[in-house]
């Protein structure tokens, strides 16, 4: 069937606004700015970042509030309400905490990857979270993965494999960029999968039966990040860590004071921020609405889109260079797709039944409910995977 107008319009919307996302964390991360000890430097402030991203998550929850009262103005009942904003309202919403923890724990250790690797590199090293979702599933959701959806995890770990050597190998094509923090970074951005994993098991398993509104799930823990995350910058502004990865004047772990003083000093770094904060809240509710009006696997079509343009663009801009990294990453990148089409179910089954070359098993459809790959059902929304109902975070 064909696409409405509208439907078209949130596809273009969510693969726009999820490429600025990344983008403009990534031109914060690299603009230059004088800070408060008088030095000229790169914005190197992730926490004070991933605050920035939360703020455009709780945002949703103002853009729930609205809507939920200009519908209700028009005297819609539940059964009328759009499904953005549909759902149970008689909720606790404490049960966003232990999942907003998890997210803000990711979001931070992504943000500090991103600082020390490529805007590419991060993209794709996200596609982990396939991997450790599903096994996690198994371990703890008692899931059971078919056949494509192992050969599926399989791919993907080909995939970053590549990815990740091509890193290792020509991790210092960049002057800015040295290979050690390359691969620190790419690590970091792994292991942030882990604990994306770990949230998406725990919304699976503890709030998902709420039926709550993907808008206020997407703002309750943007609220619940913000407000814990903003408490810590205190404290982490007395710990000393030194200057290898964390770039603070006085060898703190975050400085907000000298991120805001930078902010100041350098519109660039001001409007990257800006870009994220908005960038996060239009990509989420792009993502919402191409999940209930198409479906989540088209979800996962777009955001592979949205991998590619964000590589285009930082070659296109000088951010990244064509080199012999930048053909390995070719290889890379397509395994990785072909395992992400594999797990989703998307493409290439699909394609190889209708041809007849293999045989199609109602009984082979997966156990995995839309936490790992898509129906038209939707879940309690995460950040970082495509095939869920909200990103990144950094889904975004």
């Amino acid at each position: 069937m064909a696409w409405s107008k509208y439907q078209v319009f949130l596809a273009i919307l969510m693969v726009i606004t999820g490429s600025i996302n990344t983008l403009a964390t990534k031109w914060a991360d690299i603009s230059l700015s004088m800070g408060r000890d008088g030095t000229v430097r790169p914005f190197n402030h992730p926490f004070l970042q991933a605050v920035a991203m939360f703020l455009g998550e709780m945002s949703c929850l103002l853009a729930y509030k609205l809507l939920y009262l200009y519908y209700k103005r028009k005297d819609y009942t539940d059964d009328q309400l759009p499904p953005s904003i549909s759902g149970s309202r008689g909720f606790n919403p404490l049960i966003f905490l232990p999942p907003a923890l998890c997210d803000m724990t990711a979001t931070s250790l992504m943000y500090i990857g991103l600082n020390l690797t490529y805007a590419s590199s991060f993209q794709m090293l996200r596609g982990a979270l396939i991997i450790f979702t599903g096994l996690l599933s198994v371990a703890f959701l008692n899931r059971q993965l078919k056949r494509y959806e192992w050969l599926g995890i399989f791919f993907v770990m080909s995939g970053l494999l590549i990815v990740g050597t091509s890193d290792m190998i020509f991790g210092a094509n960049s002057s800015s960029i040295g290979r050690n923090n390359v691969i620190t970074g790419d690590l970091l951005i792994i292991m942030a999968q882990i604990i994306t994993a770990t949230q998406m098991v725990i919304e699976e398993k503890f709030v998902s039966g709420h039926n709550v509104s993907p808008l206020q799930a997407v703002g309750w823990e943007g609220l619940f990040g913000a407000c814990i995350l903003s408490t810590l910058l205190i404290p982490m502004y007395f710990i000393p860590t030194g200057n290898f990865v964390f770039k603070n004047p006085y060898g703190q772990m975050e400085d907000a004071i000298d991120g805001v003083y930078q902010m100041a000093h350098s519109w660039q770094v001001s409007f990257a921020l800006i870009g994220t904060i908005i960038s996060i809240s239009f990509f989420n509710f792009a993502g919402i609405s191409v999940t209930k009006q198409i479906s989540a696997t088209t979800r996962t079509v777009l955001d592979s889109i949205r991998t590619f343009v964000i590589w285009i663009f930082s070659l296109s801009i000088g951010w990244e260079t064509f080199s012999q990294r930048t053909f390995i990453q070719v290889t890379g990148f397509t395994v990785l797709m072909i395992g992400m089409f594999l797990y989703n179910n998307v493409f290439i089954r699909p394609f190889l039944i209708r041809r007849g070359l293999i045989r199609s098993d109602d009984s082979d459809e997966s156990d995995i409910s839309p936490i790992l790959r898509g129906d038209d059902t939707p879940v309690i929304p995460t950040m970082n995977n495509p095939s869920l109902q909200r990103n990144d975070s950094i889904y975004s």
